[in-house]
């Protein structure tokens, strides 16, 4: 892993922590699925025009239009449209925590029902983030963290999980900026459908909604993907993945840098062991061949 690889890394794992905060600040001014069906929209045609100016063809394979589909339902629709939601009630910081235990959930699944051999150390790695997520949950929940928020930031990290594990090796074959535009596109139509029927278009205009509209948008969503496939692309799948590791570590730190949310210790000793946690279960995974990855 060369300087310019993990130059991209720390890139990567910092625009994607960042949307948390950013999605607090959008949930704070306009309706959640109508902001985030909008943000996919404009997301999905930039990708698509891109793509189109670079050669790339919308003329996929069968696999590639299943991880179309299965990322614009699992990932768009549910995943970020029910942490949009939650973040109304719960902090960024507390999101951005659950859904950085997708990588242990992924090696969890791929253990208990797809006959994948854990080692030891991603044995441990596994038992270290259910011992840090517990803690995290006992502290946030003395604290009277909103149950309902609580439960979709859940429902929406085991989302991002079926749609990491059906879509493996789906991006393979090339045209990924093509796919990343098609399955926001996805996310687009599927959320417009809730925001019409339960959203009503109430919008405080002002330049911080537009600065997270726009960054949220740009970064999170066209920079961060580009920038991750890349990386896949120069040192493989799985030691890519080393760098969500990263992740807890930058969602609470931007959120309480940002948005000035309050951590205590039991949220700072809950980070590091999920993010210990997460960079064993990878570690354990260097032998193995890589497979690139939707993410």
């Amino acid at each position: 892993m060369d300087v310019r690889a993990i130059a991209m890394g720390l890139v990567f794992a910092i625009i994607w922590s960042s949307a948390f905060t950013s999605a607090r600040v959008i949930v704070e001014y306009a309706p959640p699925l109508t902001a985030l069906a909008l943000r996919f929209l404009v997301s999905g045609l930039i990708g698509i025009l891109i793509a189109a100016a670079l050669g790339q063809s919308a003329w996929l394979s069968r696999r590639q239009w299943t991880g179309v589909v299965v990322f614009g339902i699992c990932q768009n629709a549910l995943y970020l449209g029910m942490n949009f939601v939650a973040m109304q009630t719960v902090e960024a910081s507390f999101a951005a925590i659950i859904a950085s235990t997708m990588p242990l959930l992924v090696a969890l699944v791929g253990w208990a029902f797809l006959g994948d051999r854990p080692r030891p150390l991603a044995i441990g790695g596994l038992l270290a983030g259910v011992v840090g997520v517990a803690i995290i949950m006992g502290s946030r929940l003395q604290g009277h963290v909103d149950p309902l928020g609580t439960i979709l930031c859940v429902l929406g990290v085991v989302s991002l999980t079926v749609a990491t594990l059906a879509v493996r090796g789906a991006s393979s074959g090339g045209n990924v900026l093509m796919i990343v535009g098609l399955q926001m596109l996805v996310g687009a139509a599927l959320l417009a459908i809730p925001a019409a029927l339960f959203e009503t278009f109430d919008v405080t205009w002002n330049w911080q909604l537009g600065v997270a509209f726009g960054y949220t948008t740009l970064f999170p969503g066209l920079v961060a993907t580009v920038v991750w496939f890349l990386l896949v692309q120069r040192i493989g799948a799985v030691k890519a993945a080393t760098f969500h590791f990263l992740n807890p570590f930058f969602g609470v730190a931007i959120a309480a840098v940002l948005l000035g949310e309050s951590l205590d210790l039991l949220d700072i000793l809950g980070v590091v062991i999920i993010a210990g946690g997460i960079l064993a279960v990878q570690l354990s995974r260097q032998s193995v061949r890589p497979q690139p990855t939707m993410s």
